[in-house]
């Protein structure tokens, strides 16, 4: 497996070792130990999710706040996204920053995102199945999401915002701003706290 570091710290894409002959094709997808050793993360996955959308649905940018923070191991089992993870990790050097890739069924690359992510696809094939192992289980009370179109982070999601089909969730998620003033405000509260 094929390890290159994207240019927000943590966030990692890993390229298998594929085994082709006349029967077809096979390749090891993950492997806990290898992918620890590989990656300098001590990661271990307890739930996977799958789903299934149509060209030009968009999903995101989705994160778990606190204790429910998750980390993800993304790939594409049928079609081709633009998959895309924002930094919202306060103390980062690259806080707000995002970075973006194709992950398809036909390159197999996965994506790799820390805790302190916020994160997000769209898809450009006709159809896609989106798959992605989490570190942590959900919890509905600890979602948060920042608004896909946001001016502040400024994503080129390859498709017109028009086009976009998003839930009525995602269209009401917060601004980058307010999402980096609540941060601001829980850090004071935090600090006051820590000084009594």
């Amino acid at each position: 497996m094929k390890v290159t570091h994207s240019p927000l710290p943590g966030c990692i894409i890993l390229e298998p070792t594929v085994f082709e002959d006349s029967r077809g094709y096979f390749y090891e997808s993950f492997n806990e130990a290898r992918f620890n050793e590989l990656t300098s993360q001590q990661v271990h996955f307890v739930q996977d999710n799958q789903s299934f959308s149509s060209y030009c649905v968009l999903r995101g940018l989705h994160f778990q706040q606190g204790k429910h923070a998750q980390a993800k191991l993304v790939r594409v089992l049928r079609g081709k996204v633009l998959d895309v993870a924002v930094d919202i990790r306060p103390e980062s050097p690259t806080f707000g920053n995002h970075f973006s890739i194709e992950l398809s069924a036909e390159n197999r690359l996965q994506l790799f995102i820390p805790r302190g992510f916020a994160h997000g696809f769209v898809v450009l094939s006709e159809e896609a199945e989106f798959f992605y192992k989490c570190d942590n289980y959900y919890n509905k009370a600890s979602e948060g999401s920042i608004l896909f179109s946001d001016k502040d982070l400024n994503i080129d999601w390859r498709i017109k915002p028009e086009q976009a089909l998003v839930s009525d969730k995602d269209i009401e998620s917060d601004s980058f701003a307010a999402f980096k003033q609540t941060v601001t405000n829980t850090a004071a509260i935090i600090g006051k706290e820590l000084l009594c």
